[in-house]
């Protein structure tokens, strides 16, 4: 996608302190007239969220996609792939059809993951500061970097927080609401069936996302609605003709536990780690009610950017968090009350709605 519009693009591969291997994809400069490699450009890393990939920066094209308008603007962009999609399904030891290889939640993508990724990035490029933005789970894994990782706030220019997660007991999204009185036990069964993995990627799903939601399937409506129960209903900003390139590189798969542990935050009121029973956080972690992530020890700039019809990230748990974190830029109400989770990515107006204004926060926040 990214070499069809004419830009330039690396892919380079990050291992975790435990062993997963970890996919970027990289956009070093823009199209413009005169662009190409320079030294010390400022770093935009950007981290998708759950069932998602580094391709969800990009589907939606240059006109509007973040990663292509950051590379035009001068940025050197980096895209994570968490541990489990599409682009991060190996391990040094461990293969994907073992069950050992789902054990983690995106807790570990917030301690390990981002880390290794940051660093990663860091000796490739000789800079010690980058800008981040995450969209949904990519802000969860954001909070739980800074918080238990704090020496990483200190490389953090600015950091925006698209449908910020963290907690989530005000949520309405029917689709989490229907399964979260049943996570413990959906934990338990889908290890002993062996389904680890929550909504894999394989070139069935891609084809059938690609031929089931393009404009000429009578099923296009069904696919966006499966979108609005999840995320919020905005049919007028869902671009209708990028809907089976969307479909088709999402979902990308994730763990089980990943979705195990927000039903746990919806349940619990809390913002904390996994809950493995009583006995099991005993064993874990010395109490039988799991931990909260410490927000109180977040230092780096951060910009929250929310919405009214949001689904998942509601707007009363959105000021919550606010209130928790020591250095917020400012909390961004996006001026349409109708977009949606998923319209931080893939709205049609996303750019004047949106991306503008992430993009003027992060120019102001440069060295």
């Amino acid at each position: 996608m990214i070499e069809s519009y004419g830009y330039p693009v690396e892919t380079h591969v990050a291992q975790t302190a435990d062993g997963y291997l970890l996919t970027m994809h990289r956009i070093p400069y823009g199209r413009a007239p005169g662009a190409g490699p320079a030294p010390n450009k400022p770093i935009a890393f950007l981290q998708h969220g759950l069932l998602c990939s580094s391709a969800d920066w990009v589907v939606i094209g240059p006109d509007r996609a973040l990663a292509y308008l950051l590379a035009d603007e001068g940025y050197d962009v980096w895209m994570g792939n968490a541990r489990g999609n599409t682009h991060s399904r190996a391990h040094i030891s461990i293969n994907p059809d073992r069950r050992a290889f789902w054990d983690f939640s995106w807790h570990e993508i917030g301690i390990l993951d981002l880390p290794a990724m940051i660093d990663y990035v860091f000796r490739n490029t000789g800079q010690s500061k980058l800008h981040y933005v995450g969209h949904s789970q990519g802000t969860t894994s954001l909070f739980i970097m800074l918080s238990l990782r704090p020496e990483y706030n200190n490389v953090i220019l600015s950091a925006h927080a698209l449908a910020p997660v963290a907690f989530m007991n005000n949520l309405r999204s029917p689709f989490v609401r229907a399964f979260a009185p049943f996570v413990n036990s959906l934990d338990t069964i889908t290890s002993l069936l062996g389904m680890n993995e929550f909504m894999p990627s394989s070139t069935m799903m891609q084809m059938g996302g690609y031929l089931t939601c393009r404009d000429t399937s009578p099923f296009q409506e069904v696919c966006a609605n499966v979108l609005f129960l999840i995320a919020g209903f905005n049919s007028e900003q869902l671009n209708r003709t990028k809907l089976p390139y969307i479909m088709a590189n999402t979902p990308a798969g994730a763990a089980t536990r990943q979705l195990v542990h927000y039903g746990q935050l919806y349940n619990s009121g809390h913002f904390r780690q996994f809950d493995h029973g009583r006995l099991g956080n005993w064993a874990e972690y010395g109490s039988f009610s799991p931990p909260d992530y410490p927000l109180d020890r977040i230092t780096a700039p951060i910009a929250l950017h929310f919405s009214d019809n949001d689904w998942l990230a509601a707007v009363t748990d959105v000021h919550r968090l606010r209130a928790e974190l020591r250095n917020v830029i400012g909390a961004f109400r996006v001026p349409l009350a109708a977009f949606n989770h998923l319209d931080f990515q893939w709205a049609v107006d996303i750019r004047p709605l949106l991306y503008n204004r992430v993009i003027s926060l992060m120019n102001r926040h440069n060295d």
